[in-house]
């Protein structure tokens, strides 16, 4: 691919920024000059074939990548016009405004209750009103407090796989972040499950920033309001999802969400 082969839309009011992105690990470069702006509030969806940097990508916005060792990452990304590459920044503060929830649900050890309030106790919040309250509201956010309401002291680990990914939600929303990140959230779901979790993203795009990692097109054009096409570690097309799905601008984008390749 030449950079001639590519179409890259701007939005209106970004909320994250990125310019000229590249990520190595050792001396290879698995993302290569991205540039690209994320709206507010907006679901934004990366697709792909595997290995194309999509995941990446994702963790590239809060940090992940730190703790991959021999990665190096060169060019920009600003949250709400915060440099967050900066080697000064806070990154436990930036993983309060920046939450994500996993390919695979990853609930704590702990109570339904102590998963949700995890992040508060970290932050130092302990008053029993609040961390009730938030709770409540995380629960009822995540569509899972009528479930879950009677049992909130017992363990997070008797739940099913999708209120377990719920609760998840539910855990990263809690300390109030302006972005969520979702790897493939509902690749180890059922598709009840699978409904719910695409259902509940719906509801939170209203409060939240999105921006979700899936292999399913299916999927990225049900949730997303824009997609953004990565190959190979280039971000060929991004635009308005209804556009990708229906006139991309890019033959490779279309040979992908047609089935031609990945």
């Amino acid at each position: 691919m030449t950079k001639r082969e590519t179409a890259i839309c701007t939005v209106g009011d970004p909320v994250v920024l990125v310019e000229d992105l590249r990520l190595y690990y050792g001396e290879s470069e698995a993302l290569k000059g991205i540039t690209m702006e994320i709206p507010r509030k907006q679901v934004t969806a990366l697709i792909g074939p595997s290995g194309c940097g999509k995941s990446t990508l994702l963790r590239c916005f809060n940090r992940m990548n730190d703790l991959v060792d021999g990665v190096r990452i060169t060019g920009s990304i600003k949250i709400d016009a915060d440099e967050i590459t900066a080697p000064s920044l806070d990154v436990i503060e930036l993983r309060r405004r920046v939450g994500m929830v996993f390919q695979k649900s990853n609930p704590f050890p702990k109570s339904i209750y102590e998963n949700v309030v995890y992040g508060l106790r970290i932050a130092g919040i302990s008053k029993r009103a609040v961390l009730d309250e938030t709770v409540e509201k995380s629960l009822r956010s995540a569509a899972l407090w009528d479930e879950v309401k009677d049992r909130l002291h017992e363990s997070a680990l008797g739940l099913s796989g999708g209120q377990m990914q719920r609760l998840c939600i539910a855990r990263a929303i809690a300390v109030n972040p302006e972005v969520i990140l979702m790897d493939e959230p509902c690749s180890a779901l059922d598709p009840r499950s699978t409904a719910r979790v695409e259902d509940l993203i719906g509801e939170l795009r209203k409060n939240y920033t999105i921006v979700i990692v899936t292999h399913n097109m299916q999927q990225a054009s049900r949730v997303s309001d824009y997609t953004a096409f990565l190959y190979v570690g280039d971000l060929i097309e991004y635009a308005p999802t209804r556009e990708v799905f229906t006139t991309p601008l890019v033959k490779q984008t279309e040979d992908y969400i047609t089935g031609r390749f990945g």
